[in-house]
C-alpha cells in the first residue's frame, strides 16, 4: 500500500464529475482530515473495501432485459399495435424482484461493514 509520506511524483490527472454538494462534502472532509483533496481521495480509496457480489450480476442482467421487454411492450401499446394490456402483474413481480435484490444488497453491506471493522 502506498503511504502519503512517500515522496512520489503525481503526473496523472483524473477528471471526475461531481455535483457542487458532493465536491463541497469531499473538500470539507479533506479539510477536517488536514489533507489536500488529492491526499484525501487517494487515502480514502486505498482504505475502502468494495465487495461486488457476483451472485447479483445475473439477476441485474435479467432485470435489465425485463425492463427492455416492458419498454418494447409499452411502445407497441402507444403505437396502437396492441389495444390494451394489464401491467399490474408485471409491475408487481418486478417490484418484488427489486425488493429481493435490495435485501441481498443490504445483507452484503452488513457483511462488508463487519469485514472492514475487524
Amino acid at each position: 500500500m502506498i503511504t502519503i509520506s512517500e515522496n512520489r511524483k503525481r503526473n496523472i490527472t483524473l477528471t471526475v464529475r461531481l455535483t457542487e454538494k458532493e465536491k463541497q462534502q469531499i473538500a470539507e472532509k479533506a479539510q477536517k482530515a488536514k489533507m489536500n483533496l488529492t491526499e484525501y481521495i487517494v487515502t480514502a480509496t486505498n482504505n475502502v473495501l468494495i465487495v461486488v457480489p457476483e451472485d447479483l450480476k445475473p439477476a441485474v442482467s435479467e432485470m435489465k432485459k425485463m425492463g427492455n421487454n416492458i419498454n418494447q411492450i409499452a411502445r407497441k401499446i402507444n403505437s396502437g399495435a396492441v389495444r390494451s394490456y394489464n401491467f399490474d402483474e408485471v409491475i408487481s413481480n418486478q417490484t418484488e424482484i427489486i425488493s429481493i435484490l435490495q435485501e441481498i444488497a443490504d445483507a452484503n453491506c452488513e457483511i462488508c461493514k463487519k469485514l472492514t471493522s475487524k
